[in-house]
């Protein structure tokens, strides 16, 4: 798997889409990969504010439960309500369709302290 270029990483394997003063979260290609199908996942309410490194909710597979963390501090604006009746579309599209939240970021250069996609593919071939 490729990861997309303009996308950033942590090493929790979270993804950032930065979208002027929003950044679309969401887990990665290798995250789905690890947890296996998913079942269920729980979003974060839409103007709840978050701080970086802060559980955002939880995506759960058959295999596992995973903690989703924010990438970055501000205030959700939106959520991916269609993985409540489709979660398996993270699986299916976890770097397009399915994202699971937007935050409007307080600090849009937090967004520099993250991996590039050279840098995260590097983390998991490192494993």
């Amino acid at each position: 798997m490729s990861y997309p270029n303009e996308y950033r990483y942590t090493e929790e394997h979270e993804w950032v889409k930065v979208e002027g003063k929003e950044a679309r979260i969401g887990i990665t290609d290798h995250a789905q990969h690890e947890l296996g199908d998913i079942v269920f996942v729980e979003l974060p309410a839409v103007g709840v504010e978050v701080k970086r490194g802060e559980n955002l909710g939880t995506v759960e597979s058959v295999k596992a439960v995973g903690d989703v963390y924010a990438p970055v501090s501000g205030k959700v604006t939106a959520v991916n309500e269609e993985l409540e009746g489709a979660p398996e579309t993270i699986n299916r599209s976890p770097h397009q369709d399915g994202w699971i939240a937007v935050i409007e970021m307080n600090d849009p250069t937090e967004v520099d302290s993250l991996l590039t996609a050279p840098d995260y593919e590097k983390y998991v071939a490192e494993g």
